[in-house]
């Protein structure tokens, strides 16, 4: 279970985050959902060591990650996947996934692309080719993959819709809500897509101006007519 307990972040004089707390169950997706610039991105880079925190604090299963290196998240567990489709161009697809184990906690075991080629056919169709040369949906894909490949308890996923046609968004968000029911995976999501995102999600967190306005069940959001006009833009 990963909790955030009035977590603060501050950019110069901009207030980015203001006492966000937030419980994500184990074996859940939560969805964080939110117009531009309430903060979201924001929380998943917080949570996962690329910023530092003004005040509060960040666990996972009742360790403190607070002020634990970026560097060192992989190894207790927690995958960030950043917006942006992220892929070393000049690599193989096959190099891409492997580079996503080094920083695996049991390193004694073998890395299991079979596992990841399963879950993602188009990338063992394109193991051979390099990351530049695949579309953007399956860089998608492929950085999923890759974050997979470390072992993870907790995923982050920061706009992983962003810019891809709704068949593949379909396509990515049926493999997310598969990986937490048949092998317990926690994912903290972040999405403009709230319609997507409350469709595969748990629960969901609705963020303005870097402060939680609420936080209920999916389907209690989702059949929230003012509050999806106010906030979700549906």
């Amino acid at each position: 279970m990963l909790e955030i307990q009035n977590l603060s972040v501050t950019y110069g004089a901009v207030r980015a985050l203001h006492d966000v707390t937030i419980t994500v169950p184990h074996g859940q997706v939560t969805a964080v959902l939110g117009a531009n610039g309430a903060g979201k991105t924001t929380l998943l880079r917080t949570i996962s060591g690329l910023v530092r925190a003004e005040r509060g604090t960040v666990s996972l299963d009742g360790r403190d990650l607070t002020r634990t290196p970026a560097e060192n998240m992989s190894a207790l567990g927690l995958s960030h996947v950043p917006e942006g489709r992220g892929v070393i161009t000049e690599l193989t697809v096959a190099e891409n996934l492997r580079l996503g184990a080094l920083g695996r906690r049991d390193k004694s075991r073998t890395v299991d692309l079979d596992r990841v080629y399963t879950l993602f056919p188009m990338l063992a169709e394109r193991r051979d080719q390099t990351a530049g040369a695949i579309s953007g949906g399956q860089r998608q894909m492929l950085v999923i993959g890759r974050a997979l490949m470390a072992d993870p308890t907790m995923l982050l996923l920061d706009e992983p819709s962003l810019g891809l046609a709704p068949r593949v968004v379909a396509e990515i968000f049926d493999l997310l809500r598969g990986l937490v029911e048949t092998e317990g995976l926690t994912i903290l999501l972040v999405e403009q897509n709230a319609r997507s995102a409350l469709s595969i999600a748990d629960q969901g967190v609705v963020l303005n101006l870097g402060k939680v306005v609420v936080c209920d069940s999916a389907a209690t959001l989702a059949g929230d007519d003012q509050l999806r006009h106010a906030y979700l833009g549906f």
